[in-house]
């Protein structure tokens, strides 16, 4: 298969490796993403949103432009390409404030347009998507809250915005979500555990 992965960590693909201030979790979660989808020998694109230089930011004429089912920003076009051709997708991101990063965030604005990734067929009516291939869509987070607050005080405000929000309301249904919290307070070899399941699972993806 062809796994698209969007990642978005300003320390980039690069910081796996365990050195203060130069490190994320989010990476290592990507780098054992990758060494398991070797396994299977899948097809991997990296999108590796701070690496690539991606602007989330949508000026007046990109909204212009956006109403009009067109895309002023040759990155997000070929980021619409890529994802039109992939059989699955891959986020991984850190959770801030609850929710994705920014740069997330602008990537659903600029690169999810109508009439190239999805189909509104009536005001007010479920859209349909216009990804041919596309069997399923995995998250990966980071995040500090505990699981359980997140999940039942804040109620997942992750995946209201990228499952409900988006994907669901494409009509994709086959929505994987794989969440990673207190890492800074677990042992080394807690987190190299994590690392290793993460590597497996997606071995059998």
């Amino acid at each position: 298969m062809r796994i698209a992965i969007i990642f978005d960590h300003p320390y980039g693909a690069g910081a796996s490796a365990n050195i203060p201030h130069a490190r994320s979790y989010s990476a290592a979660l990507l780098a054992s993403v990758m060494r398991g989808l070797a396994l299977n020998h899948h097809e991997v694109d990296l999108m590796d949103l701070h690496a690539d230089g991606f602007n989330p930011v949508i000026s007046a004429a990109e909204l212009a432009a956006w109403r009009q089912g067109k895309t002023l920003d040759p990155l997000a076009a070929d980021y619409q390409k890529r994802i039109i051709a992939a059989d699955h997708l891959i986020f991984i991101f850190p959770i801030w404030w609850e929710c994705m990063p920014a740069t997330t965030k602008g990537f659903l604005d600029k690169v999810f347009v109508k009439g190239t990734i999805y189909h509104e067929p009536k005001p007010g009516r479920p859209f349909s998507h216009l990804l041919p291939k596309l069997t399923g869509v995995s998250l990966l987070t980071v995040m500090s809250t505990p699981d359980t607050i997140y999940r039942w005080f804040f109620g997942n405000p992750v995946t209201k915005v990228l499952f409900r929000g988006t994907f669901r309301k494409m009509g994709i249904h086959k929505l994987r979500w794989y969440n990673y919290t207190s890492m800074e307070r677990r042992s080394p070899q807690a987190r190299e555990h994590y690392l290793q399941k993460t590597e497996q699972r997606f071995a059998r993806l």
